[in-house]
C-alpha cells in the first residue's frame, strides 16, 4: 500500500514537472495532469487512517484523520468541482508538496519498519515538513478562498447542505477560519516529533559508526 501510494505521488509529480515544463509555465496544466490520480490516492489513503485506529501503526487515529479529511475535502470537494481553481499556480505549488512529502515520507516509513532507513531520509523526513506544510497550507487556504464566489453563485451541494441550519458556503468560510488552528496542532505535533525522533536517530547512527 505505501509503495503503491509512493509510486502514485513519483508518477504525479514528474507528470506536473512535464507539464510545467511543456506549458513554460506553472500556470494551469498540474491538475489536468496529475489531479485524478492525486485525488484517487487520496481517497485510498483513509486506510492509513484506520490502520491508525486499530493499532497496527503508531500514529494513533485523531491526527491522520484531521489530514486526510481536510486533504480529501480539499482536493475532491472543491478542486474537483470547480474549474475555476483548477488552473491556480497555487494549486500545482500545493500538490507538488503534497507529492514530495509523501515521496519523502512513505520510504522513511517502509525502512524504518525493515530497520534499514539512514539517518539523512529520517533528517530529511522530520525537517523537509518545516517548509512544505507552511506552503501546502498557504496554497490550499488560498484556493478555498479563490472558491468562495463560486460555491456561493451556484449553491454547491445544496441538496446535501438542505437538512442542516446552514449552507455549503457558510460551511466552508467556518472551514478557512478553523484550518489554521487545526493545521497548527499537527504542525506544533511534528515539531516534537521531530526533536524526539532525529535524537533516537543520531543515538542510533552513532553506534553503527563505532562498530
Amino acid at each position: 500500500m505505501r509503495f503503491l501510494c509512493s509510486s502514485s505521488r513519483t508518477i504525479s509529480l514528474l507528470s506536473i514537472v512535464s507539464s510545467v515544463l511543456s506549458n513554460k509555465t506553472i500556470i494551469g496544466g498540474a491538475y489536468s495532469a496529475a489531479g485524478y490520480l492525486i485525488s484517487v490516492m487520496q481517497t485510498v489513503a483513509v486506510l492509513e487512517v484506520l490502520h491508525g485506529a486499530i493499532g497496527i501503526v503508531p500514529s494513533g487515529f485523531l491526527s491522520p484523520l484531521m489530514q486526510w479529511s481536510g486533504r480529501t475535502h480539499f482536493i475532491l470537494a472543491i478542486v474537483g468541482q470547480i474549474n475555476e481553481v483548477q488552473d491556480s499556480p497555487w494549486l500545482a505549488i500545493t500538490l507538488v508538496g503534497w507529492c514530495i512529502g509523501e515521496m519523502i515520507r512513505y520510504p522513511h516509513y517502509a525502512l524504518t519498519c525493515l530497520g534499514r532507513c539512514p539517518y539523512w531520509l529520517t533528517y530529511l523526513r522530520y525537517t523537509g515538513f518545516i517548509i512544505i506544510y507552511p506552503t501546502g497550507l498557504v496554497g490550499e487556504l488560498l484556493i478555498m478562498y479563490k472558491a468562495l464566489p463560486h460555491v456561493k453563485e451556484r449553491n454547491l451541494y445544496a441538496n446535501f447542505f438542505s437538512v442542516f441550519p446552514f449552507s455549503y458556503y457558510q460551511f466552508l468560510w467556518a472551514v478557512l477560519l478553523v484550518y489554521p488552528f487545526l493545521w497548527l496542532k499537527l504542525y506544533l505535533q511534528l515539531f516534537k516529533q521531530r526533536k524526539s525522533k532525529l535524537g533516537k536517530a543520531e543515538k542510533h547512527h552513532g553506534k553503527r559508526k563505532r562498530m
